[in-house]
């Protein structure tokens, strides 16, 4: 195998339809794996979910139509049943902080999967894992929704939003494709506001002075009618379209 210090990163071109669709992968069945597996399915992508007991899949529906692998997170051999070469984002949410941080880097490192997110119990641990460029969420703080806010930045995720409704705080990931890019070209007057970047674990005021990073994490504030604008300013990268699953 090439060593991933030399290998190309390449988005593989089935992880992400053109519908919007993608083939998730979840590690661990537990509340929050299965809870989200049956919220991504209902919601039209693909899932595969892995877990070291097979018993633990009793928390799917009868009708759960993804893939279930007993297995570990970080065994080649299950990642490939759960078809990891295919996938658009991976969610790794365990009961072992350490399980999920080697489960979300070898998603990113040998599989080339973008969009991982990992569960854990030690927040103090959030900055290193930050650093290592993997979103991760304390338990305290830990939903559903969250999840596939880091899972799916395409989908609106409003973090505050004013009395009348019209003035929306979003959370968003700077794409890769925009790093080195001046963040203040994200603004528009009057409908969009950078307010702050969080960059490896880090809140940062002066965000509209800052060129962008991979793996910002941008707070902007938007007007309701405008979220179209933002998704234009924010787009995917284009080579992200690809063939349905």
């Amino acid at each position: 195998m090439v060593p991933c210090h030399l290998r190309e990163r390449i988005r593989n071109p089935a992880a992400t339809c053109l519908n919007g669709r993608v083939h998730v992968v979840v590690v661990g069945c537990g509340r929050v794996g299965s809870g989200l597996a049956r919220t991504l399915e209902a919601e039209g992508h693909s899932v595969a979910i892995i877990d070291k007991l097979r018993k633990a899949f009793r928390r799917l529906p009868a009708d759960f139509k993804g893939v279930t692998v007993e297995g570990s997170g970080f065994d080649r051999d299950a990642l490939n049943e759960a078809r990891l070469d295919e996938a658009g984002a991976l969610a790794a949410v365990t009961s072992g902080d350490n399980s999920n941080i080697l489960s979300a880097r070898i998603a990113r490192e040998t599989y080339n999967v973008d969009r991982v997110v990992a569960r854990i119990y030690d927040p103090r641990r959030a900055e290193i894992y930050q650093r290592l460029g993997i979103p991760t969420v304390a338990t305290v703080t830990w939903t559903v929704d969250r999840v596939r806010h880091w899972l799916l930045p395409q989908e609106p995720s409003t973090e505050w939003r004013d009395a009348s409704g019209t003035l929306l705080l979003i959370d968003r990931v700077l794409p890769e494709h925009l790093a080195g890019r001046k963040l203040s070209s994200l603004e528009v007057e009057g409908k969009i506001r950078l307010m702050a970047v969080t960059r490896a674990g880090v809140p940062r005021l002066d965000a509209a002075a800052l060129v962008g990073q991979e793996g910002d994490l941008l707070h902007i504030v938007v007007m309701k009618g405008e979220l179209n604008t933002l998704n234009a300013l924010l787009p995917a990268a284009p080579e992200a379209a690809a063939r349905p699953l």
